[in-house]
């Protein structure tokens, strides 16, 4: 959600605009202009959201310890607040919402499926972008495992741990 700021240009001091001696003729013959500026700004998830914006093919993928081969070449589409996750031959695999909370350390995301089999549930990550490369790492193999603190998919954890490179347009 967005927050917004009400600037204010031009005031006049308040121990004038109350002077009762004062009159709003007076006022009113000096002309004293006011303007207001309002101006929108973004909140930190909201601008971290705006980053992630686009398509990201997975390069490298390791679950529970092991290399994840079949992640690989999927694609994960971020728009506005959505995702899709498709595979690497377009299928798609899952939809829903996502959320990031840039005040934690590191970063947390989650995507709440909003239809499929996992509808109701959501994956709880963190992630860290640097450039155009996009590191995530998930409960996605064990949704009863809460979010990781470190990206690491050790083998046990419950985690993957997957990189991702933007894709061009």
């Amino acid at each position: 959600m967005a927050s917004l700021i009400v600037i204010c240009l031009g005031a006049t001091v308040a121990s004038r605009a109350f002077d009762p001696r004062r009159t709003e003729s007076a006022a009113s013959s000096r002309n004293e202009k006011h303007t207001t500026k309002l101006v929108t700004v973004a909140s930190p998830a909201e601008e971290a959201r705006k980053e992630l914006q686009g398509t990201w093919r997975a390069t490298k993928a390791e679950r529970d310890g092991e290399a994840a081969g079949d992640v690989v070449g999927h694609q994960l589409s971020l728009t506005g607040d959505r995702f899709q996750l498709r595979s690497k031959d377009g299928k798609p695999l899952y939809a829903g919402t996502v959320r990031v909370d840039t005040s934690a350390k590191p970063a947390a995301i989650d995507f709440e499926h909003t239809e499929g089999e996992l509808k109701g549930k959501a994956w709880k990550g963190i992630y860290a972008l640097d450039g155009d490369t996009l590191t995530i790492c998930d409960n996605a193999p064990d949704m009863d495992k809460g979010r990781p603190a470190a990206f690491e998919a050790a083998s046990g954890s419950g985690y993957v741990l997957i990189t991702f490179k933007r894709a061009k347009p």
